[in-house]
């Protein structure tokens, strides 16, 4: 499933390079740290890879 917004995908990114060893597990708030703690490694990749283009900046929890 692809990230719903650009603020998604990035979090899914700084999640994804904690799982990965490239970041510190302290560098991690709010949606990234979640993520990390409830989503597979192949699950961060799918929203991270996921292109900004078309993406709005945030989209609404109740969409």
């Amino acid at each position: 499933m692809p990230a719903r917004s650009k603020a998604q995908q990035k979090a899914a990114g700084a999640a994804l390079a904690v799982k990965r060893g490239e970041a510190d597990k302290s560098s991690l708030k709010g949606a990234s740290k979640e993520m990390f703690d409830t989503m597979t490694e192949e699950e961060l990749e799918d929203f991270a890879a996921t292109s900004h283009e078309n993406l709005p900046d945030k989209v609404d929890e109740d969409d």
